[in-house]
C-alpha cells in the first residue's frame, strides 16, 4: 500500500479510537473541539476544516468502513497515478473543500433549520419563532445565546475528500469497470460518479426542503466539485506525476 494512503488509513482509525477512550478516561469530547461547526457557533475555529475530516461517527461501523474501504480500493490506485505528494494535497483540498461547502449550506439554511426546531420545542407556530431567533441578534445577550445554540450544527468524517477521490478516479479511469455491492453487473466508472452526483445533489435539495438525513450531502458535492477543478487544472497543466 502507498504510504500516503496506508498513513491516512491509520490515522483515522486511531482518531477514531480516540473518540471511544477519551470521553470515558478523560472527560474530553473530540467531536465538540475537532468536529466542523458552523462558523457562528461559539464552539467553532478554524482549525476543524481540517480536522473534522479525521473524525468518524463512534454509533456506527459502517461510517468509518465504507469510508477507509474506499481509500483504500481507489487511493492506492490515485497515489501511484499523481504520486503521493499530489495526492495528499489532492485529499486534503477536497476535505477542505467539502468543508468551505458545507459552511455555506449552513449560511443559507441554518434560519429554517433552527426555527422549526425552536417552534417544534417551544410548541409555538413558525412566525413567532422566526421573529424570536431574528430579535435574539439584536442584544448581546440574544447572540451569545444563539451563538451556543448553532453548536447543534456539527458534521465529521472523510466522506468529503472520498468522494473527491471517486471523482478523480473516475475522470482518470472513465471506463474502468466498477461493481455495487450485491450487483454482478460492472458500471464505468464515469457513471458511476455522475450518478453518484445526481444523487447527491437530489438528497442534498431534500435536506435543503426540511426533510434531513443527518447526511452533509453537500459537503460530498463540495469534495466533488473541488476535485473537479483540481483534476481540471492538473490535466491543462499536461503532467500527473511527482511534484508541483
Amino acid at each position: 500500500m502507498p504510504p500516503v494512503t496506508k498513513n491516512l488509513i491509520i490515522i483515522n482509525l486511531i482518531v477514531w479510537l480516540a473518540m471511544f477512550v477519551l470521553p470515558r478516561h478523560l472527560g474530553a469530547d473530540l467531536e465538540t473541539y475537532a468536529g466542523l461547526h458552523y462558523f457562528k457557533a461559539s464552539d467553532f475555529n478554524p482549525a476543524q476544516l481540517l480536522t473534522y475530516m479525521f473524525m468518524h461517527s463512534t454509533g456506527s461501523l459502517a461510517h468509518i468502513f465504507f469510508n477507509m474501504f474506499s481509500l483504500f480500493m481507489f487511493g492506492m490506485t490515485l497515489e501511484r497515478t499523481l504520486g503521493s505528494a499530489r495526492f495528499l494535497f489532492y485529499y486534503i483540498s477536497c476535505g477542505v473543500g467539502a468543508a468551505l461547502i458545507q459552511e455555506l449550506t449552513w449560511a443559507l439554511t441554518w434560519e429554517d433549520t433552527f426555527v422549526r426546531l425552536i417552534a417544534k420545542t417551544s410548541d409555538v407556530d413558525f412566525a413567532e419563532a422566526r421573529e424570536f431567533v431574528t430579535n435574539s441578534e439584536f442584544t448581546a445577550e440574544g447572540r451569545a445565546w444563539l451563538a451556543r445554540n448553532l453548536n447543534m450544527f456539527v458534521t465529521i468524517g472523510a466522506s468529503g475528500a472520498i468522494y473527491g477521490i471517486l471523482l478523480a478516479f473516475g475522470m482518470l479511469f472513465p471506463n474502468a469497470p466498477l461493481y455495487l455491492f450485491f450487483i454482478p453487473v460492472p458500471i464505468k466508472a464515469k457513471w458511476m460518479v455522475i450518478g453518484m452526483g445526481v444523487i447527491e445533489i437530489l438528497i442534498g435539495l431534500s435536506e435543503a426542503a426540511g426533510r434531513s438525513d443527518g447526511v452533509a450531502h453537500f459537503a460530498h458535492l463540495g469534495g466533488m466539485i473541488f476535485g473537479f477543478f483540481i483534476i481540471l487544472y492538473w490535466k491543462k497543466k499536461g503532467t500527473f506525476h511527482g511534484g508541483f
